[in-house]
């Protein structure tokens, strides 16, 4: 939610309610979020959030320096150690990240506050970052100034406190279904016509399984029953019929009457292929490939790596890019940008092959010089050896520019 304010620094800013203090209890920025069970039970919305929160998550975040010769690995700061091995004193990166990324598509925005805190004057007097707190979507409001910052108003659902940070205390993921660069929708809004169509059929089926699948029985009486006695004789005859536990329990008719099952079936009405294709709209909308939701009618995919491929390029590349564009701008310092310092995420964990392919082709890094051996043996997860820092190759090669002066040399010789 945006909103606009005319002059609103002289509105909010200078208001006696407006509070820049920390919120004091850090249990409160772990509220449980309210369950919506009707849309998590909905299995391809929810396979689709569960893919992308683990996806994300298991791909760990690195911290690289650019140099002139090439791209290092470089040495811990205190903030990139916060994120890699402990965002805050309740949570291990894994859930971190994930929970981030649940939010970002169930909400359409994810927000996580930067607490900060002050050193004393005789230590420094720095600023630095204590810990990563994940707020609750549905908690926080977006305000823009005349100056075009962003405000972020957070009210908390215990004490009911009301905090306001600037956009530089809070990292902000959306998705990229955002049409004024600020605030993203989330896929449940723009497909919630298709989601409530899944969740209807799915409701239906369990109603079936529960009364079973010849529940719906007619009942022919004399034209003189009246409708009081009608009704109490169905739901007498209910009480035999109704549910998988009555399956062929003997069903007593009055003399004069006729009970028939009415023929129900899915088939007739083509229920599962237009449930089948509604769970691949909700996937398509995930960017989720159908083999991940276990529909394997049109792969096309020759290898599990292929298809992690096209995952990643599809899909995975922008959430990433976002995801380090945002932690970059806003956990970096301007020298330390200049300097080449950047966080990544480490998508190779996705595109692991077999132990076959991963042999042959870390072989034919090692021999064209591209890998170390030590480099290598780091792959497999083995420790380096002595002198296995050394690049090597094939003493047959030669440069480019001097191809065909062998021959030359052979000439001047006769």
């Amino acid at each position: 939610m945006i909103i606009i304010f005319k002059n609103i620094f002289n509105k909010v800013f200078k208001n006696e309610n407006f509070k820049r203090d920390s919120p004091k209890d850090e249990e409160n920025w772990l509220k449980i979020f309210e369950k919506e069970k009707n849309l998590y039970s909905e299995v391809t919305y929810f396979t689709c959030l569960k893919l992308l929160s683990e996806t994300l998550a298991k791909m760990p975040l690195k911290f690289y320096q650019k140099r002139d010769n090439g791209i290092f690995i470089a040495d811990d700061t205190d903030i990139s150690f916060k994120l890699k091995y402990k965002p805050n004193s309740l949570m291990t990166p894994t859930i971190f990240w994930a929970t981030i990324e649940n939010n970002r598509n169930h909400y359409g925005n994810a927000y996580v506050w930067i607490r900060q805190q002050y050193t004393p004057k005789k230590y420094g007097g720095e600023l630095k970052i204590k810990d990563f707190w994940i707020m609750d979507s549905k908690s926080v409001n977006v305000y823009i100034l005349d100056s075009g910052k962003l405000v972020y108003q957070y009210t908390d659902n215990i004490t009911k406190q009301v905090y306001y940070f600037n956009e530089d205390e809070v990292l902000h993921f959306k998705t990229s279904a955002t049409f004024d660069g600020v605030i993203g929708k989330p896929v449940r809004e723009i497909l919630k016509d298709t989601i409530n169509t899944n969740l209807s059929s799915q409701q239906f089926l369990s109603e079936l399984n529960e009364n079973g699948v010849s529940a719906r029985l007619s009942l022919t009486v004399e034209q003189d029953v009246n409708e009081n006695k009608r009704n109490e004789l169905a739901r007498k005859l209910e009480g035999f019929s109704n549910g998988i536990k009555n399956a062929g329990r003997i069903i007593p008719i009055p003399a004069g009457m006729k009970l028939q099952p009415l023929d129900l079936k899915l088939t007739d009405a083509q229920f599962l292929e237009i449930r089948k294709y509604t769970a691949l709209q909700i996937a398509s909308a995930f960017g989720v490939k159908p083999d991940m939701i276990n529909d394997y009618s049109k792969s096309s995919y020759n290898s599990s790596e292929a298809q992690q491929l096209s995952f990643y390029v599809d899909t995975l590349q922008f959430i990433l890019k976002q995801y380090e564009d945002e932690i970059n701008y806003k956990l970096l310092l301007n020298r330390e940008l200049k300097e080449g310092y950047f966080f990544k995420f480490n998508e190779k964990v996705l595109l692991r092959t077999d132990s076959s392919t991963q042999a042959e082709m870390l072989a034919k890094l090692v021999n064209n010089g591209i890998y170390t051996p030590n480099e290598a043996r780091r792959k497999l997860d083995l420790n380096g050896i002595k002198h296995g820092d050394r690049l090597m190759m094939n003493g047959n090669y030669i440069p480019i520019e001097q191809v065909g002066e062998q021959y030359k040399k052979g000439d001047d010789k006769n």
